[in-house]
This record gives C-alpha cells, structure tokens and sequence, in this order.
C-alpha cells in the first residue's frame, strides 16, 4: 500500500491511500457502493442514493455518536465512486491490473494533525476490503465511529502502533518556530492514542502522587531539562497546565500544556512555549528537546490502559 499526505490549493489535507486487490474491479466495485457488503469493512452503516447528487446517511447504532450526512459526487461504474461525509471528501477510483485491479483512496479533510488517524483507521478498513473480496471474511466490521478511531479489525494495540507509525511518516511529529509579540513561539500538536484522562495522568506521574497546584512545583511530565521551570502558574485539571520558563533565574517566557478532545478516542495535545528574540540558542534547544519528549510520551502511552 503506498499510503502519502499532501495539502491542496484551499488550506485543506489530502490522504492518499493505494492498494493492489487480487479481484477485477466489477467485484471490489460491488463491495465499495452496495450497503450491505459496506456494512463489513466501512466505519459506519451507510445508506445511499446511488446516483449523483444522491444523499448518503452515515450511521452508527448502539453507539453514542450523532449520525452524519454527505452526498454522492461522482458515480462512474465500476470506476469512481466520490461522495462527502459531513465537511470531508472520499473519492475511491477502481482501475484494472493485471487479472487483479488498484484500489485508490483520496480522502480530503481540514484537520491535518488528524491525518495519522484517518490513515490508520482508513488502512485498517481497506485491508478488511480486500479480505472480503478475496473471499476471506474479516475478523469483524470496522464498527467505528469515524476512520479516525484507533480501534477495528486490527485490534485497539495494533491500531495505536500503527497510528504512531504514520505520525512519523507524515512529519506530524515536529514542532515549529512562530514569530510572536516581543519573540517567538514555539508550536507542537499531536493527536495521542488515549483520552484526555489517561494523557493527564501519563504526565502528573502515578496516582496518589497528588495534582499539580498553582505555586507548586512543576511535575516531571510537564517539563524538559532544556527548559528550565518555574512553579506552576495555572492549571485546570485534566486539560491545561502552565508554567513560566527560566533564563538566568528569571522568568522569559511561558510553557503552556493543552489537552482537547482530537480524532478517534485520542486526546489532541497542543504544547506551546514563548521566548524574546535574544533567546535563539535556547530556543533551538527546547524545540529539539520537546520533539523528543513528546515522542517519549506518546510512546508510554502505547502501553497505557484507557
């Protein structure tokens, strides 16, 4: 599968996925457009207007998700198939190979730090496909609230790896550098594999270890020996943490902690930190060291529970 991130000419993210199926494309095109065989590998049951300008019903019973709505764009037999999922694009595109065919997916979305999610839940739901139409049943519906969910067929482990694979492979790891009132910001957002809760708790340290207070110290989790910490000076359990940073013993800047409900069932973190002009050394300093750190974190979080 050669699976690529690009951004279009409106601000948007395009997703890329492609696979080799070992069926002609009249039998994937049945399992991409009739609902009942959608129903075993699409992340929600769909039902369809199967003609252009037809509306699709995105839905998902016993689950405490609000259903959605979209419309068919494209319907070119047994080639293309194109509709919207709320604000979201999805073109699927058939085309013979061999005694088998090529199975391309272009998913266009605005929330580019959720690209890892979509990728891993869109890769998971495609390998159900091709299973299907190979002849050999999945191990279960997608059954997932949205392409973004870490969970499916592949199993809630497997599919956190995976999402912290496409992290790396779509350079949603880094950080950048902003210009500032008076300076310069730093900038990371990562969507994580577990909730907010497990995040905070991941960072505060073990429980019975007591939260962190305004005028206290600065738990570990929070900090990078690069930046050096003042007390905490604001914190809203379990969802922001701030702190001032230390340049000489004086305070030249702040950190700034954000957890926010993200993609899937993942929290989405956003760490920022200022700094004045004159701190371009310590600045380089902390932005390589909160890259590693935050990759430490999302790796501890693999193996945390929730």
């Amino acid at each position: 599968m050669k699976d690529t991130l690009s951004s279009t000419e409106g601000g948007r993210s395009a997703l890329r996925l492609e696979r080799r199926i070992a069926r002609p494309p009249e039998e994937v095109w049945r399992a991409l457009t009739e609902p009942a065989l959608m129903a075993r590998w699409f992340p929600a049951e769909v039902r369809l207007e199967a003609r252009v300008g037809g509306r699709m019903d995105f839905v998902f019973p016993g689950q405490d998700v609000p259903d959605t709505q979209g419309t068919v764009t494209e319907l070119d037999p047994p080639r293309v198939f194109a509709f919207t999922w709320g604000a979201d694009q999805l073109r699927w595109e058939l085309r013979p190979e061999g005694d088998g065919c090529a199975l391309t997916l272009t998913h266009t979305f605005r929330d580019r730090f959720g690209a890892a999610s979509f990728a891993s839940g869109w890769h998971t739901c495609v390998s159900a496909l091709a299973t299907l139409v190979e002849g050999v049943e999945p191990g279960g519906p997608a059954g997932t609230a949205d392409p973004g969910d870490t969970a499916g067929p592949a199993g809630p482990a497997d599919m956190a790896e995976l999402h912290e694979r496409y992290v790396e492979a779509f350079g949603l790891a880094e950080g950048v550098v902003e210009a500032a009132e008076d300076g310069w910001r730093l900038r990371f957002e990562r969507q994580l594999v577990r909730p907010v809760e497990t995040v905070w708790q991941a960072l505060t340290g073990p429980s019975g270890t007591g939260e962190p207070v305004v005028g206290g110290p600065v738990p570990i989790g929070f900090r990078t020996d690069a930046v050096p910490p003042g007390p905490v000076a604001d914190v809203a359990p379990p969802r922001e943490l701030s702190y001032d940073w230390l340049r000489g013993g004086h305070p030249a800047g702040r950190v700034r902690w954000r957890l926010t409900d993200g993609t899937g069932h993942g929290a989405r973190l956003i760490l920022t930190q200022t700094g004045p002009p004159e701190a371009g050394e310590e600045r380089d300093a902390a932005l390589a060291a909160w890259r590693k750190h935050i990759a430490l974190l999302a790796a501890k979080l693999l193996y945390a529970r929730g």
